[in-house]
This record gives structure tokens, C-alpha cells and sequence, in this order.
């Protein structure tokens, strides 16, 4: 082990060890967050553009964020998304494309109901209110969009998630149109139907236990270039013993 080979190979075992500890000390960093969201933020409301941006992905922390906007809507753009559950019942949403600045629209989830006669009611009546063009204010929460889902074959307009991106491609005038990324479920149903069921999110831990997993990886991982270095060097010592020995045997029974 004293020989500079040898030695050589433990100095970049301690660099590689270094780096290992380097990694594992990163992750802890990251797994403990040193200013975690005060308790209830998600319960005061705030005006949407204080929150997010068009075309900005949500931070975690701000997901089912309280939010306030106005706009206009679009009456041609109200949209029924199905597989929607309230308190555990199966239904549906009536959507709407939200005019909040000129060339600039959020998806609005206004409310739900389990009879899909309903919900076509429902976007007729708002089709007809949305034609005077008046302002209208929405507060709810703001989430993230669940993403697109391929249609059945039999039903190709048919939408099972709420996604800005599926209902973008049904939406109107969308040239040069800027869109928020998630949605906003709205607190107060319009046209008959019922409130979204929209409980606060769970309070989020301080802790990414995740992130410690990995770090303790690293630890194992810089312990192990020790380990590899003892035992490159031990089979070394060993190789050469059992040569010296054998040597030692022919030599006698010369």
C-alpha cells in the first residue's frame, strides 16, 4: 500500500470519494427546504398575474393556489370535459376559454354536474350570456394541467382530462394567442350546475425524503472507492505472496 502505485490509486479514490461527498452534501441541500410556504398560503387569494405568467409551468408550492382574474369569455369556446368526480361522484365539467388581457386566455373549469344533459344546458345558457361581451370576475384555484389523453374511436371530440392543451385545439381566434399552462377551477358554478369540490391542498413537508435517499447513495457510494481501493491493493498483496511462496517451493525442491 506504500508503494506509489498504490498510493496513486488512493489519491484518486479521495478525488472520486471528494466528488461522491460533494453530490450526497448537494442533495441534502436540496432535500430540506430552509423556507418552506407559511401554513393557509394557499388560502389567500391573489391576483392571477402575481402567481404566474402565460406559458409558465406552476411550481409546486403554488399549486391549488387561490387566485383571482376578470376577462371576457369566448361564447363559442365553452366545452364539456367528462370523467369529472365530486366528492367521489362521477360527472362532468363545463369549461370555458377566459378572455383575460386582448391576446391573452385561461382555461376556466365553472362547474360540475353528473347528467351530461345538464352540462350541454349549461353551455348553451353561458354561450348565450358570454354574446354581450361584459367583464366577469372568477376566483378559484389554480392547477395544473392533467395533460392530454387520446379520445375514444367513437367519440374523437370526447375529453376525459382537463387539459389547456386538448381544449386549446376546439378554442377559437387562438392566433398569436398567449395561454396560461394550468387551469383554473373556478369557486362559484354558473348555469345550474355545482361548485367544484376543491379542498385546500395538504400542507406540504419540509422534507424531501427522496433527496435523502439519494444522498445517502452517494455516501455508500464514496465509502465504496475506499473499499475498491483496499481490495485492488489487498488481491495485489495476496497474488504476490502466493508467488513468493511458490517460488519458496520450487526453490526447495531443487
Amino acid at each position: 500500500m506504500l508503494r506509489g502505485r498504490w498510493i496513486g490509486m488512493l489519491v484518486l479514490c479521495l478525488v472520486v470519494a471528494g466528488v461522491f461527498a460533494w453530490l450526497g452534501q448537494w442533495q441534502l441541500e436540496r432535500a430540506i427546504d430552509t423556507d418552506p410556504p407559511p401554513p393557509g398560503i394557499t388560502e389567500e387569494v391573489r391576483p392571477l398575474t402575481d402567481v404566474l405568467q402565460p406559458g409558465e409551468y406552476l411550481a409546486e408550492p403554488l399549486v391549488g393556489q387561490k387566485v383571482e382574474t376578470s376577462g371576457t369569455w369566448v361564447p363559442q369556446d365553452f366545452l364539456v370535459v367528462s370523467s369529472r368526480y365530486n366528492d367521489d361522484v362521477a360527472g362532468y365539467w363545463v369549461t370555458g376559454q377566459l378572455r383575460v388581457a386582448d391576446r391573452t386566455s385561461i382555461a376556466v373549469a365553472i362547474g360540475w354536474t353528473d347528467d351530461r344533459a345538464v352540462a350541454d344546458a349549461a353551455v348553451e345558457q353561458l354561450a348565450s350570456d358570454a354574446e354581450d361581451g361584459a367583464v366577469v370576475a372568477v376566483t378559484g384555484r389554480i392547477i395544473s394541467d392533467e395533460g392530454p389523453s387520446t379520445p375514444p374511436a367513437d367519440d374523437p371530440t370526447r375529453m376525459d382530462r382537463m387539459s389547456t392543451a386538448a381544449l386549446l385545439s376546439f378554442w377559437h381566434d387562438t392566433d398569436q394567442l398567449d395561454v396560461y399552462r394550468p387551469f383554473l377551477a373556478s369557486s362559484t358554478a354558473d348555469a345550474g350546475l355545482v361548485d367544484i369540490s376543491s379542498p385546500a391542498p395538504d400542507e406540504r413537508s419540509p422534507v424531501n425524503w427522496l433527496n435523502i435517499f439519494y444522498a445517502a447513495e452517494w455516501a455508500i457510494f464514496a465509502g465504496f472507492a475506499f473499499y475498491l481501493w483496499y481490495r485492488l491493493a489487498k488481491d495485489a498483496w495476496e497474488r504476490e505472496v502466493e508467488e513468493f511462496e511458490d517460488a519458496a517451493s520450487a526453490a526447495q525442491a531443487d
